[in-house]
Parts: structure tokens; C-alpha cells; sequence
């Protein structure tokens, strides 16, 4: 079943927050039958659906260096797999998707962003009103989380349909997206999409302003929300892709505190299947866990036998041992990595499928994927990086340090270990960066190479299935290779206007500037552990 009616604008109609009348008052009523946002409480519940329901995990995942092609012969000669739908045949080849609208497609990503974003308006505005009216009235928990929201929905779709951020002048040359900051009043509207410089402009003044505003108190449920601490995580990682490293260190050190050692993943359980390691993940209760998001997505069944995956090169980037471990990494034994059969690559269960019935005896409802979209773990990673290119060395090394500990790896973390293990030879881990090329800003030394390849390395594994491999190939300028069955090899070059991927065909139809270049089921299977 669809989890969402297809629409041509961004156009949003707001359907009761569960007010009732009865037949008497029925001429009395809104005749659209929206509410009033009279009160911060309706406020308050409108805020709730100001988060995207997208998962940008399949088309970022499967533009990166994460999947493979099964049928290539990276992995088999003999395999004639089917991709799941046509839709990852265009994502996995960098082309534009023409075949498909559902959810985790282009347009659904679009539309859901800009779904949340228009939601934020309609809470700003209503602020605004209500302040006008009664000036003691205190809505800037509210006001504080619509502008988290409005921002994270454009850093999403800027760092997905644009360019890599540059710096300030180079971005300037790169097409934004339209950066909506009123509600819709009319069916049509020419929106122009600015250039990335803009959008990251306006993505920063609604961090600082909205960021000041946030109260945890006001939730009650924080973690499912733009909460201090998840606010925090958005903007380390909002100033890390811009560059601003004493901002990315401020705002980690309030995520992290003077323990971070304290508030990282626990890797100490060990789960008997996926399903407990899922719930365990995204538990509310780990330390970890800063803003838990569940998305309409059947990104799981990707995983299924089909064509893409997560296997070859990608599967050895993890397989293939670290600085100071051998192998996968401790905290993964004993389960976390599943497969299909090993011929079909591997899985995790943070990607795990929960299925929603609408009608248990028709067997249909919604398929969700629910993302930890800010992590400890990740936000330290950004401070380590930012540590880095400040010339706080060992300060980044103590970071990286902290971050292998947790994963369970027992020797210590050494400069010396890091330049031993990120060389040239291993292709499938380290990979030429080409920074300077994007900006003559971004400089990585001779010195920082190792220690980068290092952070990124990390990166790639904490986040692995949820897309941000794919904003780090952006930003670093990395080149990677997609083999398409036996004869086609596609390189992306650092400067590929593909890097980008195309705005949804329905809104080029309808007049939105398009992106530079061409614009045009579940089975039930037995699933294992992988062996490792």
C-alpha cells in the first residue's frame, strides 16, 4: 500500500488534530476541515509531522561505494539477478529515475522534505499570529523546533539533488534548491532554486536562531524529536560538511560532555536475532541514540536476493580489518551481520523492516524503517575530524581512540598504526581524495591523509545503510566505480555534475529548473548470521 498521495505542489492540507463536532455545528466548521492552530498544544501536535517520512537511504546508499552489482563480475560470472524494481537499476548507474514515484524514490524523498517543511511554516505562521494576539504567551519551544525542522529538510535535499558544499564563493556556482519559507496560498508557485552558498546561508540562521529556543522539557518523548542535544548533533554535522570547525567542536562538546566515553553505543549484548538487535538499536533508552526518525520505506527488501548489494568490494571495506583490529570489528560478533544467503551480500539490523497492518486479514499496511538519525557515536566522529584540521592532532587521535573502544577493539589506536594501515594498496578502504580540486580552501596535507582515510573510514561503518557514505564521497571529492554486469565500468569523477542527483521528473514537468545532464515485493527467506 501506498504510504502517500501524489502530489504536484507543495501544496499541504492539514486535516483535523482531532477536534470533533457534532451534526448541529457541522455549518459552523471549517469547510476544509482544518484546524485553527489556536493554542501552542495544536501547535505543538502539528510539529510532530514537520519530519520527513523519507529514508534517503536507498538512493544514497546505492550511489555510493556501499552496493555492488551482483551479476558483475566483482562477484559472480553466472548470476542473473533481478534488480527489485527498475528505479535501483537508474540509481545504482547514475541516472535519472523515470520509472518509479513510490516511496524511497526521488520525487517521494522531495515531497516528503518538502512536506515537513511546509508543516514548519504553517507552525511559524501560526506563532507569529498567535504572539500578535496574546504577547505573553510562550511559544519558543515551538518556534525553536519548527526552525530545526525547516532547516533539516533543506540540508537533507540540498546535500541529495546539489552539489557537494564548495565554500563560500565556489558554492555560489553550484544550483541550490528553493529554500520555502512561508506556507502555500496557492496552487502554483515559481520557486527559484538559488545556488547551494544560498541554501546553507539560510540552513545556518534557522540553526542558530531555532537552536536557542529548544526545550527538552516540552517533549514528551524528546528523542522523537529536535531535542538540545539531537539540535546539537544537526549542527556539528551541518558546520563539519561547511567547513566551520571551531563551531563543529562547540556544538559536539555539548553533545558529548566531559564523558563522552560515557554516553557511546553499548556494545555488550549479544542478540540472538535481527528483530532484538533492531528494537535494541533504536531504543529510546540508549545513550547513543539522539533523534530517533521512523521513515515509509521497503528499503530492507532490497537485501532480498536481488541484484544490489552490499557484498564485494563494499562487503571487504568492512570485512577486511582496521588499524587495530582484524577482520570485522569485535562488536560485531556474535551476530549484527545477517544474510540471505552469502552469494546475495549482507545486511544489518539497523535496517530492519516493521510492518504496520492496516488490515491483517488483507495482509497490507505500511512497510517503516526507523533511523537513528543522530548518534553520539557519529558526532564524535565529527569532532575528531574537525579536531584534525584545526592542527589538534592528538586531541583527534583521543576521539578516534574513544571510538574504537567502544566498538570493542582492544589495542590502542596510534598514529603510527593509522599511517602503517590506510595505504594505496588497500583500494577497497582508501581512496584518493580530491578536496583541493573542489576548493582551494580544502587543503589535506601530506600529514592528515592517513588520519582522514582513518575518520572516514569510521564514518563509512557507523553509518553504514543510512547515506551518509554518499555525503562524504561528495564533500572529499572521491571518485568511486560502479561495475554494471560483465561489460559496463562507470566512474564518477569528483566533478561529475551526477554527484547531484536529478530533481523527480513530475517537478521538472511542472517547471522547477532541472539539475545540469540528462533529465530524463516480499518473500519469505530464511536468514543466518553471516560467518565471520
Amino acid at each position: 500500500m501506498k504510504s502517500y498521495r501524489k502530489a504536484f505542489t507543495i501544496l499541504i492540507l492539514f486535516s483535523s488534530l482531532g477536534v470533533c463536532v457534532s451534526c448541529d455545528d457541522y455549518l459552523d466548521t471549517m469547510p476544509d476541515n482544518r484546524t485553527t492552530l489556536n493554542t501552542p498544544k495544536k501547535i505543538s501536535q502539528l510539529l510532530v509531522t514537520a519530519y520527513p517520512s523519507a529514508n534517503i537511504s536507498v538512493l544514497a546508499e546505492l550511489s555510493s561505494d556501499n552496493f555492488v552489482d551482483n551479476n558483475s563480475p566483482e562477484v559472480s560470472t553466472s548470476n542473473k539477478l533481478g534488480s527489485m524494481e527498475r528505479m535501483h537499476d537508474e540509481v545504482f548507474a547514475w541516472e535519472p529515475v523515470v520509472s518509479s514515484s513510490d516511496d524511497d524514490s526521488p520525487f517521494y524523498v522531495w515531497e516528503q522534505c518538502y512536506k515537513a517543511i511546509a508543516t514548519a511554516n504553517h507552525a511559524l505562521e501560526a506563532i507569529e499570529e498567535l504572539k500578535s494576539q496574546d504577547n505573553s504567551l510562550n511559544l519558543d519551544a515551538q518556534k525553536g523546533e519548527a526552525l530545526l525542522c525547516r532547516a533539516y529538510g533543506h540540508f537533507l535535499l540540498v546535500n541529495i539533488f546539489s552539489q557537494a558544499y564548495k565554500d563560500e564563493q565556489e558554492s555560489k556556482n553550484d544550483l541550490g534548491i528553493p529554500y520555502v519559507t512561508a506556507p502555500e496560498t496557492k496552487v502554483l508557485v515559481k520557486y527559484d532554486r538559488g545556488t547551494v552558498a544560498d541554501v546553507y546561508d539560510k540552513i545556518e540562521a534557522d540553526i542558530n536562531e531555532g537552536i536557542e529556543l529548544i526545550k527538552d522539557e516540552s517533549y514528551s518523548v524528546p528523542k522523537y524529536h529536535f531535542n538540545s542535544s539531537a539540535a546539537h548533533a544537526f549542527a556539528a554535522r551541518f558546520y563539519l560538511f561547511k567547513r566551520n570547525y571551531e563551531k563543529v567542536i562547540y556544538h559536539s562538546n555539548f553533545v558529548l560532555g566531559s564523558n563522552p566515553a560515557a554516553v557511546l553505543r553499548d556494545w555488550s549484548t549479544v542478540y540472538e536475532n535481527s528483530d532484538a538487535e533492531a528494537y535494541a538499536y533504536i531504543n529510546i533508552e540508549e545513550s547513543a541514540n539522539l533523534m530517533i526518525l521512523p521513515t515509509n520505506s521497503i528499503f530492507s527488501r532490497v537485501f532480498q536476493q536481488y541484484r544490489y548489494a552490499f557484498n564485494g568490494s563494499a562487503r571487504a571495506a568492512f570485512s577486511g580489518g582496521g588499524p587495530v583490529w582484524s577482520t570485522w570489528l569485535p562488536c560485531f560478533s556474535g551476530g549484527w551481520w545477517w544474510t540471505y544467503g552469502a552469494e546475495f551480500g549482507a545486511f544489518c539490523s539497523k535496517v530492519n523492516e516493521m510492518f504496520e497492518y492496516t488490515d491483517k486479514i488483507a495482509g497490507i499496511g505500511y512497510a517503516h524503517v526507523v533511523r537513528t538519525e543522530f548518534t553520539t557515536d557519529e558526532t564524535l566522529l565529527c569532532r575528531a575530524e574537525a579536531l584534525l584540521f584545526l592542527n589538534r592532532k592528538e586531541e583527534a587521535l583521543s576521539d578516534l581512540n574513544l571510538w574504537c573502544i567502544s566498538h570493542k577493539a582492544s589495542k590502542e589506536l596510534t598514529e603510527s598504526r593509522i599511517k602503517n594501515f590506510y595505504t594505496t594498496g588497500r583500494s577497497n578502504i582508501v581512496k584518493p581524495l580530491n578536496a583541493q580540486k573542489m576548493s582551494s580552501s580544502f587543503v589535506v596535507s601530506s600529514d592528515q591523509e592517513p588520519i582522514v582515510q582513518c575518520i572516514l573510514h569510521f564514518r563509512r561503518i557507523e553509518s553504514v545503510f543510512e547515506g551518509l557514505r554518499w555525503f562524504d564521497i561528495k564533500r572529499y571529492g572521491i571518485e568511486i566505480t560502479h561495475q554494471i554486469g560483465s561489460s559496463t565500468k562507470d566512474v564518477l569523477t569528483w566533478n561529475d555534475e551526477r554527484r547531484a542527483i536529478q530533481i523527480p521528473q513530475d517537478v521538472i514537468a511542472v517547471g522547477m529548473e532541472a539539475n545540469a545532464g540528462k533529465t530524463k515485493p516480499s518473500n519469505n527467506y530464511s536468514i543466518q548470521p553471516l560467518a565471520h
